[in-house]
């Protein structure tokens, strides 16, 4: 399977001290099978930083891995409560230590309200239902790939 990594460099090594606290799986790496969603995302990361180019970086990744190399993955179908939760636990967690052993998570992508939507859940001002409705991608349902071991990254290869 093809997957994509949109940033403002190349990617040829993943170095996992790279990623930052707070995202929705986790420390990881993330990725898209989208390739056009992996570019907006590159672009989004350039104007922030303020330095580099828009890059997809593309990867390789052999499922069949999975089950071969018992490799732990958790994946969400859908936008649901249990997804919800977990990123909630995720983007609560301001440090490095992880708060699941998922090696490989899978799931819908949040919007980019995420910590504004969270404050309001958190504050009562909103349910859990609303509370994942505004948590949906504005595009639709995306999927994003979240690799969070060394284990796991071993078996993405560059394109």
């Amino acid at each position: 399977m093809k997957l994509y990594h949109g940033s403002n460099v190349e990617v040829k090594i993943i170095d996992l001290s790279k990623s930052k606290v707070g995202k929705d799986f986790g420390c990881g790496f993330y990725l898209s099978k989208d390739e056009q969603q992996a570019m907006e995302l590159a672009e989004k990361k350039t104007e922030q930083l303020g330095c580099g180019n828009p890059i997809v970086n593309e990867f390789d990744f052999d499922e069949s891995i999975i089950e071969r190399e018992k490799l732990s993955v958790l994946k969400f179908d859908g936008y649901t409560k249990e997804w919800a939760e977990f990123v909630l636990l995720n983007r609560r967690n301001r440090t490095r230590e992880a708060v699941h052993d998922y090696d490989i998570v899978i799931g819908p992508i949040a919007n980019d309200t995420v910590g504004l939507q969270i404050r309001r859940y958190i504050s009562g001002l909103i349910d859990m239902d609303k509370f994942i409705e505004e948590l949906k991608y504005m595009k639709g349902v995306s999927y994003q790939y979240f690799f969070g071991t060394e284990k796991a990254i071993k078996y993405l290869k560059v394109v």
